[in-house]
């Protein structure tokens, strides 16, 4: 249909059902789903998860109850009864629709992965031919539901692309809350965090590749439904309200994450998703705040690496009888990265755009190139070339060593939980130090040179010293993680400093993680890090095809979400002015005027 507001708010079914009968038939494909779960769905126990045993879910079998009871919980919510009125703040039934298209994704991912591991359709058992018709009907009467999405100028226009596409943006304005007492606001932020913990740690957890990637399916719809809904809004406005607490309930959530494992095996991804997150913000600095394309930002986390491999005492090290503290190996790599910063960026930042992108790369190969030569045949001895710096001993601190494994409180500690918590205490002082400059008067010139560096210079700021200075930043920042990241890894190598390679951290990755998580925050580059580097570890079968894999995205992300996942509210407001409904773009008839700032002001 065609009308005459674009931005107006149009409320109509992708499947017409009649009258009344969605909501009832979307309960029962919920409840069917969920019951579906404790049917045997496979005959052999060779698929993982063992799908075989009726009355116990287990593997895969799981996530598809969770999400049918999630539908179902929502779907009772949307009745509006008194005590779940709180689960959809907005009133969409977009929620619901999100949740069974997760739930009817995730069911017929296993299905067909079971059919195809298996060697066809016979190796199913009745279970998963019920979990696969209770599915699609509860898909089919969700889809009946009134669903919000934004009238088109076409009469054509499809609707389930509408919804499949557009369904990130909420519809509708939020309602106002009840106020909550503080103490209620301090509880509902850490339950939030204590949910967040453990969602992440089921994830990092799962011990088979079909399984991380249901949960992620699974995750993925769940968390846009909850935006659909706005209870993400909610916490978003009670977090900018206890703000203190918040910040200490995410250190503190994150710090007992290596209390949850029973071995070093995941915690070796987490400290890797600590130093990889911590370059990125680092490079958030560049890329978000100044502006600044680089290419060969990975090449800092190599200075910073090496600095503190050279002095940590390694025999294959040039200076082993130089062996420096932590503290001190720490600002030694962090300032030798930072002068790089400098001595890169003097000659090269009054370059603009695609040229100073294509200088940085060239620095990036320059400086991977120098250190691959830097054997003593090639070059100076001081690298040791393609070799590099093995051996590179464990930390100790105050006594306490790294390497060791540590008992407290009934639970052991391994290495790499050891490394994990000192990598968290370095995130927290990255954390700061961004947050910090980007709230101060050279964070603002940094914001308004990204934005127009034309007029910033007409303005008065001088954009030369000031872009100068986030590049010394931004490369200090990642030489602090290249500090932890030798003594971690052992071994230096000119290898695990390339602009695109199978493993991250390289500059691609980093780059591409600050792109998706969205720039200039910091919750942002911190979820798109963690995003790309554990789902290369848990889909080594893709390797060959992870570029591939992270272009198509990174152009979708591009085309239906610029401002990436966790976008910062003015380029939010930027990108979608005039496009959206009024709780993203302009005000319309939807959302009046006097709610645009309100709605903005609460997170939404």
């Amino acid at each position: 249909m065609t009308t005459q507001n674009p931005g107006a708010i149009e409320r109509t079914p992708v499947i017409p059902l009649p009258s009344g009968a969605a909501r009832p038939a979307t309960a029962v494909g919920a409840l069917a789903t969920a019951a579906s779960a404790f049917l045997a769905w496979t005959w052999t126990s060779e698929f993982p998860g063992d799908l075989t045993i009726s009355g116990y879910p287990g593997g895969l079998q799981i996530l598809t109850l969770v999400g049918a009871v999630l539908t179902l919980l929502f779907t009772a919510a949307s009745y509006r009864p008194r005590g779940l009125r709180w689960l959809i703040p907005t009133g969409s039934d977009n929620a619901v629709a999100l949740l069974a298209l997760g739930t009817f994704a995730t069911t017929w991912f296993t299905l067909i992965a079971i059919s195809t591991e298996l060697g066809g359709v016979a190796n199913l058992e009745p279970g998963g031919y019920v979990a696969g018709a209770a599915s699609l009907i509860c898909l089919a009467a969700a889809l009946g539901l009134p669903l919000d999405r934004r009238a088109k100028d076409h009469p054509h226009t499809n609707p389930a692309a509408v919804l499949l596409l557009r369904v990130s943006f909420a519809k509708r304005p939020l309602k106002a809350p009840t106020p909550l007492p503080g103490w209620g606001e301090i509880l509902i932020v850490i339950a939030a965090y204590a949910t967040a913990l453990g969602v992440f740690t089921y994830g990092i957890d799962t011990s088979y590749a079909e399984l991380f990637a249901g949960f992620l399916i699974i995750a993925v719809f769940a968390v846009t439904a909850l935006g659909q809904a706005g209870i993400l809004a909610r916490l978003s406005a009670i977090a900018i309200r206890q703000r203190p607490v918040a910040v200490a309930a995410a250190f503190a959530a994150a710090a007992a994450f290596p209390f949850t494992q029973t071995d070093d095996q995941y915690a070796t991804i987490g400290v890797n998703i600590l130093i990889f997150a911590t370059v990125a913000l680092g490079l958030n600095v560049v890329v978000g705040l100044a502006g600044l394309l680089d290419l060969g930002y990975v090449a800092f986390l190599g200075v910073g690496a090496y600095a503190a491999a050279l002095v940590s005492g390694s025999a294959s090290s040039r200076f082993s009888s130089v062996h420096f503290p932590f503290w001190a190996a720490m600002l030694t790599g962090a300032a030798a990265a930072m002068v790089f910063g400098v001595l890169i960026g003097a000659p090269t930042l009054r370059l603009r755009g695609d040229y100073l992108a294509i200088v940085t790369l060239g620095f990036g190969e320059i400086f991977r190139l120098g250190v691959l030569n830097s054997d003593g045949t090639s070059g100076p001895n001081i690298t040791g070339g393609p070799n590099g710096i093995h051996d590179i001993p464990d930390l100790k601190v105050f006594g306490f060593d790294f390497g060791d494994s540590h008992d407290l409180g009934g639970l052991s500690l391994g290495r790499f939980s050891n490394y994990y918590l000192l990598m968290l205490v370095v995130t927290a002082i990255v954390v700061i130090v961004f947050s910090r400059a980007s709230n101060s008067r050279i964070g603002r010139a940094w914001i308004a040179i990204r934005e127009d560096e034309t007029a910033a210079l007409a303005m008065g700021i001088n954009g030369f010293r000031l872009k100068l200075l986030a590049f010394a930043l931004g490369a200090g920042l990642a030489g602090l993680a290249g500090t932890v990241q030798a003594h971690v890894t052992f071994t230096v190598v000119p290898e695990q400093y390339q602009f695109a390679g199978p493993v991250p951290p390289n500059s691609a990755f980093l780059l591409a993680a600050v792109v998706l998580g969205g720039m200039g925050t910091i919750s942002g580059p911190l979820i798109g890090a963690s995003l790309l580097y554990l789902i290369p570890a848990k889909f080594q079968f893709l390797q060959n095809y992870q570029l591939l894999g992270f272009g198509v995205a990174l152009v979708l992300l591009m085309r239906f979400r610029p401002e990436g996942l966790i976008p910062n509210r003015r380029q939010q407001l930027e990108y979608h002015e005039g496009d959206l409904p009024g709780d993203i773009g302009g005000p319309t008839a939807a959302t009046p005027a006097k709610d645009v700032a309100g709605l903005t002001q609460a997170g939404a």
